[in-house]
């Protein structure tokens, strides 16, 4: 697990973004895709920043059923989104794994 921060610098001052608050916009944005959950998020997922530059790595539990490509595509991009707005980094990959599968509970 790797939570990388980032310090902004403002005419101000500066602004620091802790990396486990950037862990959680992950792991909030990519929940926000429907049948998706972080798999472990203090164990699964990597968040490493590098000049302005992010890389996300996360595993996922997706629902069974669903098309599993589209699923990770979905969350690629909700991620990249959300840390694009929020943090102003570039995002340079959100790499997803789909490492689990789970029933549907309404069955």
């Amino acid at each position: 697990m790797r939570h990388d921060g980032r310090t902004i610098a403002l005419a101000a001052g500066t602004v620091r973004i802790e990396g486990n608050a950037l862990a959680g916009l992950v792991v909030t944005a990519a929940e926000l895709v429907a049948g998706a959950r972080v798999r472990r998020p203090k164990r699964n997922l990597e968040v490493q920043i590098d000049e302005g530059r992010v890389r996300v790595e996360l595993e996922l539990t997706a629902r069974y059923g669903l098309v599993l490509p589209e699923l990770g595509l979905a969350v690629q991009r909700r991620v990249a989104e959300a840390l694009e707005r929020s943090s102003g980094l570039t995002v340079v990959a959100v790499d997803v794994s789909v490492a689990e599968l789970e029933q549907d509970q309404g069955r």
